[in-house]
């Protein structure tokens, strides 16, 4: 989520072989009208096969087919269709159980099967910690201090386990750990819906579509029917994985399938249009809850600035964020004037949106004015550090058919120095870089997000390509975490986009350090919340060197080594373009902001300054070029607009990945090369 305001807030993958690239909540969408029941039009590659797993990863054993054959038993036994059923399944969780492990909204196994009465009760992330997630010191916030709301009852959507606990007789027990009887409540859970709606059973999936709908738990038409829309999509598509666990399930393609859509009518939802000033693909459940701009205190008001965006700031950046919080709390807090604000909130169990904050205007969520300036927040919702935390699958379409309109509007590159996490967006100050936050953190699979947006991690050079990108195989890469729970104990094993980086090429050697976060010189962690040795999937870094199944990286101005052994490879080579210093030059600053130089500000605008961090870029070390730009900032510190002004400077910033965060160096201080030269 958002980090403190002010000066936080205001402050290509391509294969050689072709193209890659506070009020209550208002229901929203638009009507359920044929442009949203026919089958979507595929935003994603086809499911047919799980695309993430790296080349030469090794797969896990496979198993004995244990779960395939629990889909099969359990649709037997209930009577619902097995493509249904493994459809629903796949939109959830991709058929992975987790190990019995909930979700980052308190759902468990292949079905999801939701117990989230103690997983909601924390305090969403912009109001943890020191970040001002507006992030201009000309105008700071306090840490935001907005009293989360206990809800009263959760709703039906974050309880299904309970009552499928009912329906089969088993214990809450069984259905969160035991993937059959996970598997088995489920399809309880469809049967007893068609049942309740007065459908009759049937072995044709395309009479399944009301009972699909209600899986979602969605209190809206749209948002139940784009859920079951895409659950058919794949039941046309078809589907095979293995699981984290080795398990391989299929699910075979059945493209004659059109589901009764008239069904939806059943289940007795609202069916509002939609807001005309929802920004939004129409495949897509949104709706309309605005975040407030009004005055309040001393002078004082929030929650974010009015802009004219793009046309007096190009949006440069998309920032992916978890709320840490329930759908209904954040919905209340994005409310508060007083508090901080973010473009878009997605749901966790249908992949639903709110729109809070028109793409004009600048909301307070990056924890750095200049990335504010120029982004557009999309919170997820989530808690980073739930012992095993995974997302589902319904969440990751919808945030990706989202990203796909949003890159596509603005012209945004969809690569890791566009779509960045909060985690990496860099400090504006020396003083600011502990507190920024960490999320969506090492569990978001960025591998498998890219494939949705079609544009998946792939080699695009040979060895000497001179640049890797990282890309670990996210099930099998397991790197132990801790501090999810509990200070200093391990984490539950949970695949992992990340790699750990070490001083030399061992896995004794210590991690490499972030002066950043720790100025004493003290040594990263394996905390989860501790970026300062981590390198993200898609994240494309130089080489500095090889040994063995060692590849080193250049990192925070130093060499870091992770492990990257040919037989199940953590990264792929790439090329591009490079900056190093000027030759003669010893060292270069580093920048968290792409500010202005001082003879650019005009009279009655403060010069802000450029302050560099306290990493160097050294002689010798090269970093990935992102994107080149003018010095820019954005003077907004008035409720009325008509004092605001963005001043634009002759200065020119390349954008570089220089660790796990991204950072700015002035183009006079460098050189631009290709990679591998």
């Amino acid at each position: 989520m958002p980090e403190s305001a002010q000066d936080s807030a205001h402050d290509a993958n391509r294969d050689p072989s072709g193209p890659t690239r506070r009020t209550t909540l208002r229901t929203a969408g638009a009507a359920a009208s044929a442009a949203f029941l026919l089958p979507l039009v595929a935003a994603t590659p086809a499911a047919h096969a799980d695309q993430s797993r790296a080349e030469g990863a090794e797969v896990p054993p496979a198993a004995s087919g244990a779960l395939q054959r629990a889909f099969a038993a359990a649709a037997a036994e209930y009577g619902v269709p097995l493509s249904v059923l493994l459809g629903v399944s796949y939109l959830q969780s991709r058929w992975d159980g987790h190990r019995g492990a909930p979700s980052v909204t308190g759902g468990y196994g292949p079905m999801h099967l939701t117990d989230a009465h103690t997983a909601l009760l924390g305090a969403p992330h912009h109001s943890q910690g020191t970040e001002d997630a507006r992030g201009d010191l000309a105008r700071p916030l306090r840490v935001p201090k907005a009293t989360v709301p206990e809800p009263r009852r959760l709703p039906a959507r974050l309880r299904t386990l309970g009552r499928a606990a009912e329906l089969t007789g088993l214990s809450a027990e069984a259905l969160r750990g035991d993937e059959s009887a996970n598997v088995r409540g489920g399809a309880a859970l469809l049967a007893a819906a068609q049942k309740r709606l007065g459908l009759p059973g049937s072995e044709d999936p395309a009479d399944w579509y009301a009972a699909v709908a209600a899986y979602s738990g969605a209190d809206d038409a749209t948002a139940a029917g784009v859920f079951a829309d895409e659950v058919y999509s794949v039941i046309r598509g078809g589907a095979s994985r293995t699981t984290a666990d080795g398990e391989r399930v299929s699910l075979d393609a059945a493209p004659a399938v059109a589901p009764d859509t008239r069904q939806l009518r059943t289940l007795g939802l609202a069916s509002p249009a939609r807001d005309p000033r929802v920004e939004a693909p129409k495949d897509v459940s949104c709706e309309w809850l605005p975040a407030p701009y009004e005055e309040f205190g001393d002078n004082d008001y929030g929650n974010h600035d009015l802009g004219e965006r793009p046309s007096s700031q190009s949006i440069d950046y998309i920032v992916i964020h978890d709320t840490e919080g329930s759908w209904d709390t954040t919905l209340k807090l994005v409310q508060d004037p007083t508090y901080v604000s973010w473009q878009y909130t997605l749901r966790s169990s249908d992949g639903h949106i709110a729109q809070h904050v028109p793409l004009k205007d600048v909301a307070w969520h990056a924890g750095n004015w200049y990335v504010n300036a120029k982004s557009i927040g999309l919170e997820h919702e989530g808690f980073l550090t739930a012992p095993d935390a995974w997302y589902t699958e319904a969440m990751y379409r919808s945030s990706a058919r989202l990203v796909r309109y949003l890159a596509k509007r603005f012209g945004i590159p969809l690569d890791r120095q566009h779509i960045l996490g909060h985690d990496n967006v860099p400090g504006t100050t020396t003083g600011t870089i502990p507190g920024m936050h960490t999320d969506p953190g090492p569990y978001w699979d960025w591998a498998h997000y890219f494939t949705l947006l079609g544009a998946p991690f792939r080699r695009t050079a040979g060895s000497s390509g001179g640049l890797v990108t990282i890309r670990p195989d996210y099930d099998t890469n397991r790197p132990v975490y801790t501090d999810c729970e509990t200070a200093g104990q391990a984490c539950a094993p949970h695949g992992s986009a990340a790699v750990r980086l070490h001083t030399a090429p061992s896995a004794d050697a210590p991690l490499v350090k972030d002066i950043g976060l720790r100025p004493d010189g003290s040594d990263s962690t394996t905390g989860v919340n501790d970026t300062g040795a981590r390198a993200t999937t898609g994240q494309q870094f130089a080489v500095a060197g090889h040994e063995g199944d060692w590849t080193a990286i250049w990192y925070l101005g130093q060499r870091a080594w992770f492990q990257n052994p040919k037989r199940r490879p953590t990264a792929v080579s790439a090329k591009g373009f490079v900056v190093t210093p000027k030759d003669g030059a010893a060292e270069v600053a580093v920048y968290g902001r792409a500010y202005p130089e001082k003879e650019a500000y005009p009279a009655g605008v403060p010069v802000q300054a450029v302050s560099p961090l306290p990493y160097k870029l050294l002689a010798g070390q090269s970093y990935p070029l992102g994107l080149r730009t003018r010095g820019e900032y954005l003077w907004a510190t008035t409720f009325d607009p008509a004092g605001h002004k963005v001043v634009r400077g002759q200065d020119v910033y390349y954008q570089i990945q220089f660790g796990h965060r991204v950072a700015f160096v002035r183009a006079a201080d460098v050189t631009v090369r290709r990679s591998g030269k």
